[in-house]
């Protein structure tokens, strides 16, 4: 078989992600927290780059008291050329008044303008270093090691004991089995026993238990005056006790169920996870990306752009490609050209983000009206397709800005993907209304309902259509679970 060589032309379709591109798509998904730091990087990055200050603003407002008035339409071509390529620029670059910088009188200011009141450094200097006022949270194993370090225990008992506490969850339950790290020390079960009492003794009360029953034993026996009948339906009715079944609990035990009644109130005070006390999660902080407010009639969006540094190409490096000097460094004009291209780029794609996102909710606002008017049981019935129409973007593009970013309401901080859910089917063929105002309907309904006779899954389904809304019962039960509320069963309160 003979080998040739053949010319062949074909037609394709590619999508070519250019780093523009790229860094574009990157910056729509950031949040403003995200977006600030991405900003200081590059400022730090690329030289060109430099953040519009108070000095600015300052010179500025200078211009203007000395009878230089700016002119709007000149601004509008200035905001205008700062989107132009930057191989276009160059010409107009070349015709631009040179600024002149001179760096060492700069230096002597900074260094004479950043000196320390004398009064201020006594006071700095008579203050504790920063190490020494920090503090550290005291967890629950550095807790219970200082108790076991007070404990009269020989080495290998004290070396279980360690191991104990090191294989306790963030609840204080221990999760490892006691045969295994009693083999690791090597030292028998029944004296390993001996050792997790010694640490279920510690405080908190509990402590190291394998299970809830153990843990709630355990307090009962630490009660004063100890509570027999207590005890004893710990651990002989737990079953009837989570199902709150007292009656069968009182004639099981031969007590009047009062009695059973009292008892179980004591138990309900134990504290079913010891460890939690310590296991404090650190709190998240919601910063809105979104402002929206209502004023007279109409609503207004405010995107939040605290604490987000405002960019400017530097106008020292503007004049050493304006220069055009014939001894100029070929290389560093290369290096200034491309991170001009890159500084123009950046400043492009946070406008254009900033706009999007505007776009997008005001989107939202113009479809959700009723709800940021009267709160979460008027929201409709929306997808990314209905906003993308609306603004006519691609859906992609709807849920990248979506993601990650929350907006202050006259009803409450949401995010925006919140806004977007599907739809349940009025019983009477009207329009639809919003999965989650359903939920905030259910949840409403649980709230006010009687204590001693909850709501079961039909009857909320009977009250919803009621109100014109078809839903199964399965699906009331699936928003329950959602919503973290328990079964009728479960939410029944005797006492």
């Amino acid at each position: 078989m003979a080998l040739e060589i053949k010319q062949s032309l074909r037609l394709s379709q590619q999508l070519v992600m250019t780093p523009q591109l790229q860094q574009a798509i990157k910056l729509l998904q950031l949040n403003r927290m995200e977006l600030c730091e991405v900003i200081n990087q590059e400022l730090v990055e690329n030289p060109v780059l430099e953040e519009l200050g108070e000095g600015s603003e300052a010179e500025n407002a200078a211009q203007t008291e000395t009878g230089s008035t700016p002119d709007p339409e000149a601004e509008q071509r200035r905001e205008e050329e700062s989107f132009i390529k930057p191989q276009a620029k160059e010409e107009q670059l070349a015709q631009a008044a040179k600024e002149d910088f001179n760096w060492e009188s700069y230096v002597e200011d900074f260094n004479s303008n950043f000196s320390t009141a004398p009064s201020m450094r006594e006071i700095n200097d008579e203050l504790p270093s920063f190490e020494n006022i920090l503090t550290k949270t005291t967890t629950l194993e550095d807790h219970l090691m200082w108790q076991l370090s007070m404990a009269s225990l020989i080495d290998q008992e004290r070396r279980l004991g360690e191991l104990i506490i090191g294989n306790l969850s963030d609840d204080g339950y221990f999760k490892a089995t006691l045969e295994d790290i009693s083999k690791e020390v090597g030292m028998e079960l029944e004296d390993a026993e001996e050792v997790l009492k010694i640490v279920q003794n510690f405080d908190p009360v509990g402590v190291a238990s394998r299970n809830l029953q153990e843990c709630l034993a355990i307090q009962a026996r630490f009660m004063k005056p100890r509570q027999p009948l207590v005890e004893r339906i710990i651990e002989n009715h737990m079953q009837d006790l989570e199902r709150k079944n007292y009656q069968a609990m009182a004639k099981s035990l031969g007590v009047p169920l009062d009695k059973a009644i009292e008892a179980t109130k004591l138990i309900l005070e134990f504290e079913p996870k010891p460890g939690r006390s310590f296991h404090a999660s650190d709190t998240q902080y919601i910063t809105p990306d979104i402002y929206v407010y209502k004023v007279g009639d109409e609503f207004v969006i405010v995107l939040n752009e605290d604490g987000m540094p405002k960019l400017r190409i530097s106008p020292y490096y503007k004049n050493i490609l304006s220069a055009g000097a014939k001894d100029q460094n070929k290389v560093t004009k290369e290096y200034v050209q491309d991170k001009l291209r890159s500084a123009v780029w950046l400043i492009r794609s946070i406008h254009n983000r900033q706009k999007t996102i505007y776009k997008v909710t005001d989107a939202i606002v113009r479809r959700q009206r009723d709800f940021f008017e009267k709160g979460v049981q008027l929201l409709k019935p929306m997808i990314l397709k209905d906003v993308a129409n609306d603004i006519g973007m691609h859906e992609s593009t709807i849920s990248r800005v979506t993601t990650n970013k929350f907006v202050h309401t006259p009803v409450g901080i949401f995010e925006l993907k919140y806004f977007f859910n599907s739809s349940i089917n009025a019983a009477d063929g009207s329009d639809a209304l919003a999965s989650e105002a359903v939920k905030e309907k259910i949840r409403q309904m649980v709230t006010k309902e009687d204590a001693k006779n909850p709501l079961s899954d039909q009857k909320i389904v009977e009250l919803l259509r009621t109100e014109n809304i078809e839903i199964a019962r399965r699906t009331v039960a699936k928003y329950r679970d959602m919503l973290g509320i328990l079964s009728s069963g479960k939410r029944k309160k005797v006492i």
